[in-house]
């Protein structure tokens, strides 16, 4: 039960809506915008697809194919996947964010599009209920590795022998592949005390494509709550 007297998972998605509705303060018309991946996105492209309604205009780049869709559904126009783009926001949730705003995102698999696409963004706002803010980065939430599945195993003995242990992700009974047709190893790190360090060190593995450690990239959280909404601003990124 939440301080607001609701129960936890309703807390939850109040603040997840609350949160998307107050990103579209930073949609500006005919910007090119980002579009993440989540039951969170997912609100706000609902808050989205009204404004465009009203008569905003905007182009998105979606980050999986599940978002497109989606936004296929609700007429939320897209560009082209393989283009070159320059993005005047990029808007996503998150699995975690610490004090500093650093993240961990890909607990839907779509961590590698999600990644570059806030890396074409001239701003990168993560939306998130309040339950996703913790001190420090890590344990019980996993750290996604995305992997290509030529000789996986190998990739998840070298990532032991930093003392990482990750678990082969599956759904339905069999092996998750993301939209790019790579695996996951979903790795327990107790504390991140350096996310900047670990998202380096991740990517020098040969194997790894692409890890869920988002250091020094959103430029803002907003984090919803039954009690309203809070804005962070990532100092020196704004």
């Amino acid at each position: 039960m939440s301080s607001a007297g609701f129960p936890a998972a309703q807390e939850q998605e109040i603040g997840k809506r609350r949160a998307a509705h107050a990103a579209l303060e930073y949609v500006v018309d005919g910007a090119m915008v980002g579009l993440g991946t989540g039951s969170t996105v997912k609100y706000f492209l609902l808050e989205l697809r009204t404004r465009l309604q009203q008569g905003l205009r905007i182009q998105g780049v979606a980050t999986s194919r599940e978002t497109a869709e989606f936004a296929k559904q609700l007429q939320i126009p897209l560009l082209p996947d393989e283009e070159e783009w320059s993005l005047d926001l990029a808007i996503d949730g998150a699995d975690q964010v610490d004090e500093n705003l650093h993240l961990i995102k890909g607990g839907g698999g779509a961590l590698l599009r999600e990644k570059i696409v806030a890396a074409a963004a001239r701003e990168f706002v993560v939306i998130v209920d309040a339950s996703k803010c913790v001190p420090t980065l890590g344990s019980p939430v996993p750290v996604p590795v995305e992997v290509i599945p030529f000789g996986w195993p190998n990739t998840a003995r070298l990532l032991r022998r930093h003392g990482w242990v990750g678990t082969l992700r599956t759904r339905n009974g069999a092996v998750f592949r993301t939209d790019s047709g790579n695996y996951i190893l979903d790795l327990v790190v107790d504390r991140i005390e350096d996310p900047i360090s670990i998202e380096s060190t991740l990517n020098h593995i040969p194997g790894v494509v692409e890890n869920g450690v988002f250091a020094g990239r959103a430029n803002r959280v907003i984090v919803g709550s039954s009690h309203g909404v809070e804005v962070k601003e990532a100092r020196g990124r704004t």
